[in-house]
Parts: structure tokens; C-alpha cells; sequence
């Protein structure tokens, strides 16, 4: 298949009670904390599969011997970097050191995301050297670019309120074009699963 250049990237972490969603888990315990954290691996894959891209799925402690990702629709490595930051530019330039010209990012933690949304953002990017998907809770769900914009990632603070706005901020202040996806939200507490369509029990 010719991906014209596109790299889907999914930063994951590896599925293991009390490791994931431990806000979530503060609240419904972590076994229930993990089903839900694999039901949003799931989703994701699912809508991965659906994108004119490459993919590659990055573990946050080791490749599995058996997982939804491990397809030959998903190519796998290890997540390097000692914050969140680092390791998504790790991912990012991964890409672009492999020869790929726009790159998109997501994580596993929403479920209102879709293909047809990815699809937009790498579409963005034939127009826009940088493209973001809000999250309500003030950070993103996503983040793509044409190449590698380190400012965006090192000696940030992150889980905050403030993540979207500091990015856009930086991004205009490095005069990078940019375009900004529809707000969505991410699942990491009981009150946004209860808000979520996962929660009403819809596909």
C-alpha cells in the first residue's frame, strides 16, 4: 500500500493492573481500571487499522508476545525518553529518521476519537506544517507535524491544564503553520468515563 509518506504513531502502555488509568483506578479498582484501559486499546487499534498510513505501535516496557497491535497491520518498538515528552519525540523522529514526511501521534486514552478525525490530521498536514487535536481537559489527543519541532516536548510540564495552550503558544511563536482538530475528550478519571459514550455502553 503506498502511505504517501504517512506514519501513524500510538504510544501505549502495557496493559498491567494497577500500571494503568490509576486516576480511574482511584475510583473502580484496578482490574476494572484495566478492562476499561483495553477497551480503549481496542478502539484504537480498530480506527488505526482504518488509516492510509504506516503504523507503528510504541510499548511503554516491552514488545508482548501476544497483543491486539501485534499484526502485520502494526509495525513495534519500545518507547525511549525519561517524561512523556521525550518519549513522544523519540517516537516523532523515529519516524521521520525512517523517511516518512508527516507524522501523527496518538495515545489509547480516547474514545471519541475516529479514523475519519486521524484522516483529517494528516490531510492538515499537506497544508499546515503542524496540526493538534484538543482535548477538553487542556491537553491533546493528538499531535502531528511535518517535521521534528523539539520545543514542543522538552522541559514541559505535562498533565496540566495549560499543555494546549503552552503548545499553540509555541508553535506561533516559532512561526510553524498550524491547524487544530474538533475538541475531544480523553478518559483518566470516573467522571469523564461516566460522560463518555463507553460509559452509555455505545460502539
Amino acid at each position: 500500500m503506498n502511505t504517501s509518506g504517512r506514519l501513524l504513531v500510538i504510544l501505549t502502555k502495557n496493559p498491567e493492573a494497577g500500571m494503568v488509568k490509576t486516576r480511574l483506578a482511584q475510583t473502580i479498582g484496578n482490574e476494572q481500571a484495566l478492562e476499561i484501559y483495553e477497551t480503549l486499546r481496542r478502539h484504537t487499534a480498530r480506527i488505526a487499522n482504518k488509516v492510509h498510513a504506516e503504523r507503528v505501535v510504541f510499548y511503554s516496557s516491552f514488545i508482548p508476545a501476544s497483543d491486539i497491535f501485534l499484526t502485520s497491520n502494526f509495525s513495534t518498538k519500545l518507547q525511549e525518553g525519561n517524561d512523556l515528552g521525550e518519549r513522544m519525540l523519540h517516537a516523532i523522529k523515529n519516524g521521520f529518521e525512517n523517511g516518512l514526511h508527516h507524522v501523527v501521534l496518538i495515545g489509547t486514552d480516547c474514545y471519541e476519537l475516529n479514523s475519519a478525525i486521524i484522516e483529517n490530521a494528516f490531510a492538515a498536514l499537506e497544508r499546515s506544517d503542524a496540526v493538534i487535536g484538543p482535548a477538553i481537559d487542556g491537553g491533546f489527543y493528538l499531535i502531528g507535524m511535518n517535521r521534528t519541532i523539539p520545543e514542543l516536548f522538552l522541559k514541559r510540564q505535562w498533565s496540566t491544564s495549560d499543555v494546549l495552550r503552552e503548545s499553540i503558544a509555541i508553535l506561533k511563536q516559532l512561526e510553524i503553520t498550524h491547524e487544530l482538530l474538533p475538541e475531544l475528550s480523553d478518559i483518566d478519571t470516573f467522571d469523564d468515563l461516566k460522560k463518555s459514550a463507553l460509559w452509555r455502553g455505545k460502539p
